[in-house]
């Protein structure tokens, strides 16, 4: 091997290395800013009940700057502020050039009461926790943002499920907070129909388990497992996508045996709570007082807001700055959990928000 030969050599190795760091070091410009956990105290919360709560914690998740417009992203019964960072949702609005861009958005996600590290009733209380609501967390979330973070304003509210109700009540509570609404996999209208008897059920299911003792156990009561797994076959899934996955005896045995398998993670009381939590929903009385523009998106399959009953579409005739898209059935969808997949209609929600008046 010659001199020039091993100088060209090592050039080029240099060259490739400076090429290697400079990729490494975009790629990780490219990457979305770290989840930043916090905590907003209220010294004292009173709940719609008239109960109150000392030292009511809410727990918080944010991405980005707080210089930058806010964005309120609200999750689902059940859930956490973790869900809504999964690949499948924050994996596709979240990152560079994305819809919610945490570069260009701050995006916060609030553990609502009851669930994750916010104040719960397995923290101590049990079922002497206050009862709540959506307006009680609606109001804790307006507050932790107004007095615990000083945001006056939002550029969008978005919301899954339980997430999409609170966001339905934000725009006839808080009217002009935010400049757009998202509500997904949701209707602004009573709680009622399959969608309540269902939790009703759910939540009974475990009530009348002895194992529960009025909240006093010492084990997990074993209804807590089967009505969870009864609830979600029979609300959340698909009926096509259970046909594609399940479509013989053998397949739908593994999948009930692979559920019923799975450790249970919940504690029966915060279960109890966040299900009945919904009771009294009902934002219809306040879509008169919603001026600004509406994305509602919901899918055709799903079990809890059948698009056939029509009172979806009579509801949105009180907003007039309201929208439906409706994500059609297929095998890939699955029911009321279809909107926690952005990929479904990450391309309307970016037109959607480029068409928010300019501030």
């Amino acid at each position: 091997m010659t001199l020039t030969f091993r100088l060209r050599h090592v050039a080029r190795l240099l060259l490739s290395s400076a090429a290697l760091m400079l990729c490494s070091a975009a790629t990780q410009a490219a990457d979305p800013p770290r989840p930043v956990e916090g905590d907003w105290v209220a010294p004292r919360f009173q709940f719609h009940t008239g109960q109150t709560l000392e030292n009511l914690r809410l727990h918080y998740v944010t991405l980005g700057d707080r210089a930058n417009p806010a964005v309120l992203v609200l999750h689902g019964t059940y859930q956490s502020a973790q869900a809504m960072l999964s690949k499948d949702f924050g994996g596709q609005l979240f990152g560079p050039g994305q819809p919610l861009d945490a570069s260009k958005y701050f995006i916060i996600i609030p553990d609502g009461i009851g669930v994750g590290k916010s104040s719960k009733p397995s923290d101590g209380l049990r079922a002497a926790f206050p009862q709540y609501n959506y307006a009680d967390m609606v109001l804790a979330q307006y507050r932790m943002l107004t007095e615990g973070m000083g945001i006056t304003h939002l550029r969008l509210i978005i919301g899954n499920s339980m997430g999409g109700m609170q966001t339905w009540i934000w725009g006839g509570t808080y009217p002009g907070f935010a400049d757009g609404l998202v509500p997904m996999a949701s209707q602004p209208t009573e709680m009622a129909s399959r969608n309540w008897m269902m939790r009703r059920m759910l939540v009974e299911s475990i009530k009348q388990d002895p194992a529960w003792n009025n909240g006093n156990y010492t084990t997990q009561p074993p209804s807590l497992r089967l009505a969870n797994n009864m609830f979600v076959f029979a609300t959340n899934g698909g009926t096509l996508a259970y046909q594609a996955m399940a479509g013989s005896h053998a397949q739908a045995d593994k999948l009930v045996d692979e559920r019923l398998a799975a450790p249970v993670t919940a504690d029966a009381n915060d279960f109890i709570y966040q299900w009945g939590s919904s009771a009294d929903y009902n934002a219809a009385p306040g879509l008169s007082k919603i001026k600004v523009p509406v994305l509602a998106i919901n899918s055709a399959d799903d079990e809890r807001n059948p698009p056939e009953t029509g009172v979806m579409q009579a509801a949105l005739k009180e907003v007039p700055s309201a929208q439906l898209l409706l994500i059609p059935a297929s095998a890939e969808t699955r029911g009321h959990g279809t909107t926690g997949m952005a990929r479904f209609y990450v391309r309307e929600l970016e037109q959607f928000i480029k068409g928010l008046p300019a501030r």
